[in-house]
């Protein structure tokens, strides 16, 4: 057992049982054993710092609490301090005392050394207070954040003309960077400031007078500094070049892929060029490898839902549908249920269009609509694969529906996603794309619908009671309010002042109870299933996000953004 986790068992942080779930979650996702327990939610960043400060008999920093002189951040270049996530914090005597996330880097620390000329002391803080700490402080001295790089270029007299060199037959990163080297670390920035910033995707778009580069963040796009509108043509090209796309292509949709390494973190971006009326618009998504290594227990499904939703993918065939609206994190539910039953004893074939993270152990199939490879056609294929387990990335039509029941009803496990509002429309949903209806009532053994929510930062959280109105309004009874605790962020550098730091999943699970059957065969309602998937238990999506507004988890202007309260759900 590491010493640090001997300290905060004694300081009763965790249990024993806690640490041997940690450390079975760690073997299996291939995570070091601090990011697991701080996944699964038992400690926080900071009690684990302070458990490896007292293990190695260090300081342990508040980054929030002091303020770094420039002249000590000067001592220090970024590209280092990034490079290796330390950041500089005092001068004593002839040594330089450093903060750094990880005491046992003894790479790092002779680099220093070599490039300083002098001693070096080390304390210790969060990894991700350190790389919020290095976009502050850096950001203000140096120029080098993408915000004050932008404001660089917006007075800089380089002139990039819409035909500029990028333009004229570059085909090599060595010209690009010889030619337009600031377009080049500009691209770059943007990049790295949205990892940093833990964006999903990275939107740049085109209008008459600028360009806006915004970033979603937990959901929410922010908006940051635009650079100057001649810069579009260049900025574009470079990271065509980087998608390996063509460049002098304008006036056609293009999709591509982006490789790219930001400190310890190796990263996919899917990019997408849409011609728009003042140009070409460009959106990057970041996939992040480690989004995919969550399990089940992760998703944040409630214990009953939880029991219920491990249940049902251990069975030998049916269909599991997942339902929502892009970006609610279909894919993750998804390859979080693979990720259970991916065992050498079990085959898994997915057909997913595009195949945005790669899962090791299973056959994954790629769409390719130019040449016909579709998912029926695909689907058609895997079946003389003989697969145990099969992933449609979603039901688009009938054809792809009927073949995914068909493969159900011979003996697979099939998973697939659909966009619905909530479960029970999934039903109708499938009869409407003109599946039969007793195909529909004898394959599907459950939907589950969902949505994210941010959740309230936990530097910043605050209790509060909200007013009766209030609760009224949200359908939480008097007796449920006493019990219940209710945060609010007040806005913190951890939460880039939003009061907000992170996601988590709301939920509805709808099995196929033999009533619903009944029903589905006999082309019912939405409404009439959804009654009687309430009456027969259902919790909603609402009343999932208002148990954890009442856990303090979330809050209910974040489940009203989401998820409706509707007369059935009330009933």
């Amino acid at each position: 057992m590491a010493k640090f986790t001997e300290i905060l068992i004694r300081q009763g942080t965790i249990s024993p049982d806690q640490l041997e779930e940690a450390e079975s979650m760690a073997r299996g996702s291939g995570t070091n054993l601090s990011d697991a327990l701080i996944r699964l939610g038992y400690v926080t960043g900071d009690e684990v710092m302070q458990a490896i400060a007292a293990e190695h008999q260090l300081d342990f920093i508040n980054l929030e609490e002091i303020t770094i002189p420039p002249g000590v951040i000067e001592l220090v270049p970024e590209s280092v301090a990034r490079e290796n996530v330390i950041l500089p914090m005092a001068e004593e005597d002839d040594a330089l005392r450093v903060i750094v996330s990880d005491p046992l880097d003894l790479d790092a620390f002779d680099k220093l050394r070599f490039i300083l000329n002098r001693k070096i002391e080390v304390a210790v803080a969060p990894r991700e207070n350190i790389l919020q700490a290095i976009n502050n402080y850096y950001g203000a001295i140096e120029g080098e954040s993408a915000d004050s790089m932008l404001q660089d270029f917006t007075d800089t007299a380089i002139d990039f003309t819409e035909t500029d060199p990028l333009q004229e037959g570059a085909g090599e990163d060595e010209k690009i960077d010889e030619t337009s080297a600031p377009i080049v670390r500009l691209a770059h920035l943007i990049i790295n400031e949205a990892v940093q910033l833990r964006a999903s995707d990275i939107h740049i778009e085109p209008f008459e007078d600028r360009i806006r580069i915004r970033y979603r963040i937990d959901g929410v796009l922010v908006e940051r500094d635009s650079p100057p509108r001649r810069l579009l043509s260049a900025l574009l090209s470079r990271l065509k070049i980087m998608a390996h796309m063509d460049i002098a292509e304008r006036r056609r949709t293009q999709d591509g892929r982006i490789k790219v390494t930001v400190g310890d973190k190796e990263l996919d971006m899917r990019v997408s060029m849409l011609p728009t009326n003042h140009g070409q618009s460009c959106v990057m998504r970041l996939l992040d490898k480690d989004n995919i290594k969550i399990g089940v227990r992760q998703l944040g499904l409630s214990e009953k839902a939880f029991q219920t939703f491990f249940n049902l993918i251990k069975r030998p065939n049916g269909i599991f549908l997942v339902t929502g609206p892009t970006g609610s994190g279909k894919t993750t539910t998804l390859y979080a249920a693979l990720n259970e039953l991916n065992s050498p004893g079990r085959k898994i074939i997915t057909a997913e269009d595009p195949v945005e993270y790669y899962l090791p152990g299973i056959n994954q199939v790629e769409v390719k609509h130019n040449i016909g490879l579709d998912f029926a056609r695909i689907i058609r294929a895997v079946l003389r694969q003989a697969p145990n387990i099969i992933l449609v990335g979603e039901m688009r039509d009938s054809e792809t529906a009927e073949m995914g029941i068909q493969a159900s009803l011979t003996g697979h496990l099939v998973f697939s996603t659909l966009h619905t509002n909530d479960a029970p429309s999934a039903i109708t949903r499938l009869v409407d794309m003109g599946v039969a209806n007793y195909l529909v009532a004898s394959s599907i053994m459950a939907v589950l619908a969902q949505r994210l929510v941010r959740v309230v930062c936990t530097k910043c959280k605050t209790p509060f009671k909200p007013s009766s109105t209030v609760l009224e309004e949200a359908g939480i009874s008097p007796e449920r309010a006493k019990k219940a605790t209710f945060f609010k962020g007040k806005g913190c550098g951890n939460c880039q002042q939003s009061g907000y730091r992170g996601r988590i999943g709301i939920y509805e699970l709808m099995q196929m109870t033999p009533k619903i059957r009944q029903l589905s065969f006999e082309n019912a309602s939405t409404q009439d299933i959804r009654r009687m998937a309430i009456k027969e238990g259902l919790e909603t999506l609402y009343w999932d996000g208002i148990d954890k507004v009442c856990k303090g988890m979330t809050t209910l202007d974040e489940v009203y953004r989401v998820a409706k309260r509707d007369a059935e759900a009330v009933d």
